[in-house]
Order: C-alpha cells, then structure tokens, then sequence
C-alpha cells in the first residue's frame, strides 16, 4: 500500500482565496454553514434592537424551526430538520472548529474522490447522526425525562462522515500535528470515535451519538467507495497519474499532418510543439496532486480531457 502526505500550503492566506473562488462543493458546504450561523446572529441583532435582550426568543426560534428534536412527534411535524440541523451552528466556536475539519479533511478527501461524493457523503453522514441521535433519546431510559426538550444541531456528524471516510478509504495518508509529528489519518479517526464513545455520559450524549452515527455511516461508505472505484475513484493517486502520463507519453510518428493545415510539420517544430504539449500536461497532473481534480480551471479540464483521448 501506498504511504500519502498532506502538504500545508506555503501561503494559507492565498490558498483559502484561491479555495473560495474555485465554488468547489467543498467550499459551498462550507459557505451554507457560515451563511447561516450570520443570520442567525443577525436575527439575535434584530429580536435586542425590539427589547428581547437575552437572546431567548431567537433561541427558541432557531431551535423549533431548524434544529432536530429528539421528540418523535416533533419531529415528524418538522422532517426538514433532518437536514436544516446539520447546517445549524449557534456558538461561533462550534462553527469555526467544525469548519476547520471539513475544510482540513475535505481536501484530502477530494485528492482522492469527486465532489459529488463529498456531498453525499456529507448529506448521508448528517443523516445516519441524526438517526442515531433521536434512536438512542427515545430507546435507552437514561434519556427518557429530557425527549421532549432535547435537539440537536451542528455539522459535526456530517464531519465525522468525511474523516472516517477518507481515512478508512486511504488508510496509510500522513499528516503533520503541531507537537505530534506524523501521524496516519485513520488512527486519527479511531481516536476520535472512541473519544466520542467515552464522552457519552459527559452532558452533550446527544451530540457524541450523532458523532458516532455519522463516523459509522462514514466507514460503511469508505468500502462502497472502494469496491465501486474506476480510473477517478482509486486509493492510489500516484498509480492514476503514472497511468495518465504514460498514455500522455506514448511514441507516435516523427511526421504528423495538423488537423486544420494540408503541409505536414518539420521534426524540429513537431518536437517542439510535442514538449509543449507535454509541459502542459505535466503542470496540470501537478496541479490535480496538489490541490485534487476540482483545482483545475475549465479550461484545464477541457484539455486534460481532448489529450487523453488523443490516440
């Protein structure tokens, strides 16, 4: 098996701009969550300015509109919540470090798979916390008194998904931890789970629950990933674009007509055009290693994909 290591971009200012403006799937995610979090501010604003200064009836609102109860019937009178909930933050802490984990683990999640299996993974992994929240409140006794006052609100199942996904998805990737040195982003994984587990009895079960359930769903969905995996979808990067240079790379004939031109070409100027050609590949493949597939511009795709299917 393959060892990958995450690399922190030289510049972290310049890369989140650049990151904002690629309107990746990743950065939409996280834009919803941020976006919400600064209208449910501006509502508290708003609700102080008409004499409600300690902020109660906006919580109130907040929590009976888009946050998940753990009540069965409250629930069915609001199944939106099943996924408004997983957008919801109130605490700017538990925005900003929700945030910094899907932006962290997203990116290496989409070194390795699309954009389109972020969000699913995202969206299920919300979904399979939730359940398990609401599950658990009104199966186990301990819960039974605090149902029907209980929600549930945050990203955090949605997170845990993606960070046991792509971890059991490429096991051996490495990241550098301030203080810890290297370490393997599955066992990173694991130690998060068990965490959430032993934090049950803490006073958030509710949230270590949908960690949990989101954290399960996330590994289920790592093996789907790997047995439905193509020429896109493979744990072994370096493999991909080995295979993609050799077919960028291979021998054609020292005279070649151009498609819109009746004079074929010198040696000299196919040469060139031919090393031309190849530098532009060679710089996009770069490109994808470091920033994943959804880096590239249109314009990069476009030719990415005309040169692969040149023969």
């Amino acid at each position: 098996m393959m060892n990958y290591t995450y690399q922190q971009p030289s510049n972290p200012l310049d890369e989140f701009r650049r990151f904002f403006k690629q309107g990746s799937s990743l950065s939409m995610l996280i834009l919803i969550n941020i976006i919400v979090w600064i209208l449910i501010q501006s509502l508290k604003v708003v609700l102080f300015i008409y004499n409600n200064p300690d902020g109660t009836a906006s919580n109130n609102i907040v929590l009976h509109t888009l946050a998940i109860p753990a009540f069965i019937p409250a629930l069915v009178s609001s199944p939106w919540t099943l996924f408004t909930y997983m957008f919801l933050h109130v605490d700017i802490w538990h925005l900003l470090f929700n945030m910094i984990w899907l932006y962290w683990f997203g990116r290496i999640f989409l070194e390795f798979l699309s954009s389109k299996q972020l969000v699913y993974v995202y969206i299920l992994g919300g979904l399979a916390g939730a359940l398990v929240y609401v599950f658990a409140f009104n199966v186990f006794p301990v819960f039974t008194e605090v149902v029907p006052v209980s929600f549930a609100l945050g990203a955090s199942a949605s997170v845990m998904a993606i960070v046991t996904s792509i971890s059991f998805y490429v096991p051996n990737y490495t990241i550098q931890l301030f203080l810890f040195g290297k370490i393997k982003i599955l066992y990173l994984a694991i130690i998060l789970f068990v965490f959430d587990f032993f934090m049950i009895p803490s006073g958030n079960a509710g949230g270590h629950l949908a960690h949990i359930g989101g954290a399960l769903l996330g590994v289920i969905l790592s093996q789907v990933f790997r047995m439905k995996k193509n020429s896109y979808d493979t744990g072994n990067s370096s493999a991909f674009f080995s295979n993609l240079r050799d077919q960028f790379q291979k021998k054609q004939q020292p005279w070649q007509t151009p498609p819109d031109s009746t004079r074929p070409v010198s040696d000299e100027e196919y040469n060139r055009k031919k090393r031309e050609k190849q530098k532009k590949v060679d710089d996009i493949l770069e490109k994808i290693s470091k920033g994943g597939y959804d880096s590239l511009t249109k314009e990069e795709k476009e030719f990415l994909f005309k040169t692969s299917n040149k023969r």
